[in-house]
């Protein structure tokens, strides 16, 4: 790890122009002395953040130097910050960057010291998707909280910021500086099939005032938030990724759902905003995308909402975004929409040269890069990467996965399991009565490198807490033979708690949960998604919402089904019925407890 002195040697050019402190406006002068002397290749690297596979940025394994010579013509993080100048790297499990703690600060210091090392080399914004819940790069031994629908069902402000300072502190000491969180999207569409848990709810204020918190927690660790997706995804059917939803909210609808958490999030001094890509037609009808979007982005979110923070756009792989335009066009498009950082293009040699081109052939001026450079270098001298942009492995022994942090998570997971249906009062089940449980269902992978799986984690997790159990994992789709086994096994249980992802009307496991019930045994469900399970579950006795099935929750859903805790969440999101979703089953703020 480079020592302070080399850091301060390496920036001694850098730090003696861009002093921090004063406003933001004080240290513009600084800011923009700095980009008059940047040549225009060094001011377009500035604008993306890109993907690179390794645990290292000089020294990765041999299929990660293929994958990077295929896709970026580099073999190396450090060859790409040296041929293309890019201002920020994103971390991704799939990529390899996220082996362990000290394996990722010791990658965001060789990136740091690549990009320092060129001339009028510059800090990078490291960031990553670190939402909590079915959303984490970062797995264990980091500390995991549980994902926003249940900090929802928790409803604590407190919490939230909470999670935010504690997640943050452990992002920065990993090199980790601008986290893509929290999801200020208001789901008040029960197929939204990209968004759902990774929400707050249904409520437009309270996922304001839970955006808002998490922002303030994050941002006082030194990490940048950065609230998505504008202008609000929460109502789509279609995913992004793979296809062009459209919105269809009337300017007054969205004024009163979409923006408020936006809203909020601008007034906490969130320091970045993703770009959503979305349609909608009563903001912008020209057919474009939000991403690429000059009455959205510049019209509305800069001028109305009045925020002047860096304003990132969503992936530029995702299909949402590609459909209309080239992957030559959708960078310049974007930039003359009003964005400031180009996440994850395709490919970074077409999106770079396109844009260099853009300025060449004079489509986009220089002064219009300088002042997207101009935010994004606010953001690197706001955070502190002029004056050390390293981090220390003591640091990360210091602060990640601490005992304490860890405590923190489980006692804001028991705050959000949603006791949903208990008939006759089944719950908390009793080591005396039911002291043999079966464990059966879904076993979804894991979304956050935790230990998994779902059956495995709650069967040890009631074990612990004195019972006898058996883990018996039956899948989403569970067979004929499958479910008659799980059933068999069941005969010879006291108790039967079933782990249930994204039940439909034709599904198995809704087969599975009928026939259990059928053998007369207590039967548990536990939605370990999607609250919307227990619609399709009429017969259950008893069903508990855990939001995700990471293992935090899990173990907190545990502790409430023993009665070691007892249930408080309430529901963020209602629930339809099954057989007329015009009608409500459980309204937002249900949750029994005992």
């Amino acid at each position: 790890m480079p020592s302070r002195r080399t850091v301060l040697a390496a920036t001694m050019g850098v730090t003696a122009t861009l002093a921090v402190g004063g406003t933001a406006h004080a240290d513009d002068t600084r800011l923009r002395s700095l980009i008059s002397r940047m040549t225009l290749p060094e001011k377009v690297g500035q604008l993306f953040v890109m993907r690179v596979y390794g645990h290292s940025a000089t020294a990765p394994d041999q299929a990660d130097i293929d994958a990077n010579l295929s896709e970026l013509g580099v073999r190396t993080a450090a060859e790409l910050i040296a041929e293309y100048r890019v201002g920020g790297i994103i971390y991704f499990t799939w990529a390899h960057n996220t082996r362990d703690p000290q394996q990722i600060a010791d990658l965001s210091n060789g990136i740091q010291k690549a990009s320092l090392s060129q001339p009028r080399g510059l800090p990078v914004l490291v960031a990553t998707d670190q939402e909590h819940g079915i959303v984490c790069r970062i797995g264990a031994p980091a500390t995991l909280f549980p994902g926003a629908m249940a900090i929802g069902a928790g409803g604590s402000r407190e919490d939230a910021r909470t999670l935010g300072r504690i997640s943050g502190a452990e992002l920065r000491a990993m090199g980790v500086n601008q986290d893509y969180s929290p999801d200020a999207d208001v789901n008040v569409n029960p197929a939204n099939p990209v968004i759902g848990v990774r929400s707050f709810g249904a409520d437009p204020d309270a996922v304001a005032g839970l955006v808002a918190a998490e922002v303030k927690g994050y941002q006082s660790a030194r990490v940048a938030a950065t609230a998505k997706h504008f202008p609000g995804h929460g109502d789509t059917a279609v995913d992004s990724h793979f296809g062009f939803p459209v919105i269809t909210h009337s300017r007054e609808v969205w004024e009163q759902l979409d923006a408020v958490p936006f809203r909020a999030a601008v007034k906490a001094g969130i320091d970045s905003i993703m770009t959503a890509h979305i349609m909608v037609p009563a903001l912008d009808d020209s057919g474009d995308p939000a991403t690429l979007s000059h009455p959205i982005l510049t019209g509305i979110l800069r001028g109305e909402l009045g925020y002047d923070g860096v304003v990132i756009t969503d992936s530029l792989g995702m299909e949402g975004v590609r459909q209309k335009y080239g992957d030559d066009r959708v960078p310049v498009l974007a930039l003359k929409a009003g964005v400031d950082q180009l996440l994850n293009p395709p490919s970074l040699d077409i999106a770079w040269n396109a844009v260099l081109k853009a300025v060449r052939d004079g489509e986009l001026t220089e002064a219009r890069l300088d002042e997207s450079i101009l935010r994004v270098l606010r953001l690197k001298s706001r955070l502190g990467l002029f004056q050390d942009a390293y981090v220390s492995r003591a640091g990360v022994s210091r602060t990640v996965g601490t005992r304490s942090h860890l405590a923190a998570a489980d006692r804001i997971a028991e705050r959000t399991t949603t006791l949903l249906v208990n008939e006759k009062g089944l719950l908390p089940l009793s080591r005396r009565t039911h002291g043999k449980v079966l464990v059966v269902g879904a076993d979804p992978a894991s979304p956050s490198g935790t230990t998994g799986p779902p059956t495995g984690v709650l069967a040890a997790a009631l074990g612990e807490l004195g019972f006898t159990a058996t883990a018996r994992p039956t899948g989403t789709d569970p067979s004929a033979a499958t479910v008659a086994a799980a059933v068999a096994a069941a005969g010879e249980s006291d108790a039967v708690v079933v782990a249930t992802y994204n039940v439909t009307a034709g599904s198995s496991q809704r087969t599975l949960v009928e026939q259990l019930v059928a053998t007369g045994r207590p039967v548990v469900a536990v939605a370990v998604r999607n609250p919307y399970d227990v619609a399709q579950l009429p017969s259950v006795p008893a069903c508990l919402a855990s939001y995700s099935w990471t293992d935090v929750e899990l173990r907190a859903a545990a502790r409430v089904i023993a009665g070691r805790v007892r249930p408080r969440g309430k529901l963020p999101v209602a629930v339809q019925r099954a057989d007329d979703p015009t009608q409500v089953l459980y309204p937002v703020g249900h949750g029994l407890s005992y």
